[in-house]
């Protein structure tokens, strides 16, 4: 998780919320731990004038899932990275497609 760019670390919901706000565009998105569950992280990404969360989490075998939309079948990827590639598609279960990272800043990674 530490080697991609749009991953921000122990940042709280409401300052996502804020950076995403500033990017300003849907689709906007960024990686961070999650508040509540130790060990999982959430994606945060901007449509309109929300901020949509969704948990993701790394199973015990090593891969990858996220929270999506309920009827929506569970999906499972060896990388984060695929993951994320994945849900830049529309309609995947989610709000608005991962289409936009926003990167950590360089003089906080």
């Amino acid at each position: 998780m530490e080697d991609l760019a749009e991953y921000h670390g122990d940042i709280s919901k409401k300052r996502a919320e804020e950076i995403l706000s500033k990017a300003g565009r849907d689709g906007s998105y960024l990686i961070r731990d999650s508040e509540r569950l130790p060990g999982s992280y959430c994606a945060c990404v901007l449509c309109g004038e929300w901020v949509y969360t969704y948990r993701v989490f790394k199973q015990k075998d090593g891969y990858w899932t996220i929270e999506t939309a309920p009827g929506t079948k569970e999906r499972f990827f060896r990388k984060v990275s695929n993951l994320i590639s994945a849900f830049k598609i529309p309609d995947q279960g989610i709000s608005v497609p991962l289409l936009y990272p926003v990167n950590k800043p360089k003089h906080q990674q």
